[in-house]
């Protein structure tokens, strides 16, 4: 069973890496198997975190599409070039296909043949050439070697048809022919005189000892099958290579980790029926066909939102087993019934230890020094007005299995999460920012702790710039919240065309600006977007 991946939001704070982490660590210990992921880069406040506590940062979760890897396509549905007809035939319909690709001996995919190919060959194509080798022609011809001296053959096939006699006189043989006959042992001995390379014997016939041992002499290849005459001149290029028939050596193919929406719009351009599939190393996997619809969703658990905008791209193609939230109820909705877990509480942690608790899992010192990071980072060290008894009660819990002092630890945590040392302006809005759909558009909201603000004053022009950028590229709004936790509240900047909203939103009235200080204005989620959803819902 492939693994449930287990992650929070983009720009992931805190809270998201660190609840996942908690979340897989819980999930594995109970038999399931969950890997914490991240869907965007790890801010440095969390990276101090987990160096702390010496916890792997997550992997990068790119999208949750589903992939051709992902569908229950022909896998192994090819041939090695070197096969025969026979056994390409044999193949499409044991994988009922009507083309097969050809690979070589290292599998790199080299060619593609279908069943149109075939058809031409059969009715238009040169019977009487063969190019293949002695395997081919045992297990095609279902025949048995009477003297062997060399493993592949190339040449002219001639069926005797006439007379011993006439054909002696008018067909010339050479070292190059092969000679389909029966009982006509003149002819025989005419072609093993003749040096022909190979001579197929009908209906199981054998040759007597003298003729055996002329063959033997002249280092001619006899075998002899239980086929007619007519059979074998009918069937005898079926052992020929499949590469013989190549017309495609350069098929359309679709790529192992590519989407399958992106499969099934390539069907719909080039209108074929199958299609080779390799992996980045052009080696050929299978085939899938424009009928394959059966595949396997990837399994997700989601903290910390339940927001699409907010989620990893391609979530909508994926199966959301269980949400563990403390935000309010966002747009994400599935097929069937999940558990869903949302609690008005100040951070998802918090959520996650009591899970710990109630099905009696024991957590240890790094995963409980993660939560008790997450409700410090969320909560603001309980200054935010998101802050619950339960947080707070958690998080001293957690401190002493963590072994670590709730108030030094946390004000070491926040002073790093302040630091805005060498981050570009880009890389401050979007260490926390969150987009939002209100009334069908596009808000995006960035939150930055520090303690620096005259920092950030310093490039305010630059700041306001990139929100007007910003908005103009794709949002209806674009803020930023800088959060002091010493002076508990919030500085604001603004997209120009925002000013409006910002002051009817947090009652500033003739006194908005750029920069503008608003006592405690904390939290994100229980303040700040309240606020403004009012607002434009007005």
């Amino acid at each position: 069973m492939k693994p449930i991946y287990v992650f929070g939001h983009k720009n992931p704070d805190t809270d998201s890496v660190c609840s996942a982490i908690g979340l897989a660590h819980l999930k594995s210990q109970k038999g399931i198997n969950c890997v914490p992921k991240v869907i965007g880069p790890v801010n440095r406040e969390t990276q101090f975190v987990l160096d702390y506590f010496k916890v792997d940062t997550p992997s990068y979760l790119n999208d949750t599409k589903i992939q051709i890897k992902d569908v229950e396509f022909a896998k192994k549905a090819y041939i090695n070039e070197k096969e025969s007809i026979d056994s390409a035939f044999n193949q499409m319909k044991k994988f009922d296909l009507t083309a097969i690709p050809l690979v070589n001996d290292k599998r790199v995919l080299t060619g593609y043949v279908t069943l149109k190919n075939l058809a031409k060959y059969l009715v238009s194509g040169k019977r009487d050439q063969v190019k293949t080798n002695l395997k081919h022609l045992l297990q095609t011809l279902d025949a048995k070697i009477i003297t062997n001296f060399k493993n592949e053959f190339e040449g002219k096939v001639t069926t005797v048809t006439f007379s011993s006699d006439a054909f002696i006189s008018e067909i010339p043989l050479c070292e190059n022919d092969i000679l389909v006959v029966g009982d006509r042992y003149k002819v025989i001995e005419y072609a093993i005189e003749s040096k022909v390379q190979l001579i197929i014997l009908t209906r199981n016939r054998v040759i007597p000892a003298k003729l055996l041992n002329k063959a033997i002499k002249n280092k001619v290849n006899v075998i002899t099958s239980s086929y007619t005459s007519f059979e074998l001149s009918n069937k005898v290029t079926l052992a020929n290579f499949i590469s013989t028939i190549n017309e495609t050596p350069n098929p359309k193919t679709v790529e192992f980790h590519s989407y399958y929406s992106d499969f099934v719009a390539l069907t719909k351009k080039f209108n074929f029926t199958n299609y080779p599939v390799v992996n980045n190393h052009n080696e050929c996997v299978g085939v899938i066909k424009l009928t394959d619809s059966n595949y396997e969703k990837k399994r997700v658990m989601l903290v910390d939102h339940n927001n699409y905008e907010q989620s990893v791209d391609g979530l909508d193609e994926a199966e959301i087993l269980e949400v563990f939230d403390h935000h309010n109820i966002g747009n994400i909705g599935t097929n069937s019934p999940i558990y869903f877990t949302c609690r008005p509480v100040g951070c998802t942690g918090t959520i996650i230890y009591d899970r710990f608790n109630k099905e009696g899992v024991k957590i240890p010192r790094d995963i409980a020094g993660l939560l008790l990071s997450a409700i410090i980072s969320d909560t603001l060290l309980f200054t935010s007005p998101t802050t619950t008894e339960i947080d707070k009660t958690f998080a001293y819990e957690l401190a002493k299995i963590a072994k670590v002092d709730v108030e030094e630890y946390g004000m070491k945590m926040l002073k790093e999460a302040s630091s805005i040392k060498g981050l570009s302006v880009t890389e401050l809005i979007m260490q926390d920012f969150k987009t939002y759909s209100i009334n069908e558009k596009i808000y995006g909201i960035a939150v930055i702790t520090t303690m620096d603000f005259e920092e950030i004053e310093k490039n305010i022009d630059e700041y306001i710039n990139k929100l007007n950028e910003m908005s103009e590229s794709h949002y209806e709004s674009v803020l930023i919240f800088i959060v002091d936790i010493l002076k508990e509240g919030s500085y604001i900047l603004y997209n120009t065309k925002s000013e409006e909203l910002i002051a009817n939103a947090f009652e500033l009235e003739n006194n908005v600006k750029e920069g503008v200080f608003v006592k405690g204005l904390m939290s994100r989620k229980k303040q700040i977007i309240p606020a403004l959803m009012k607002e434009l819902e007005k």
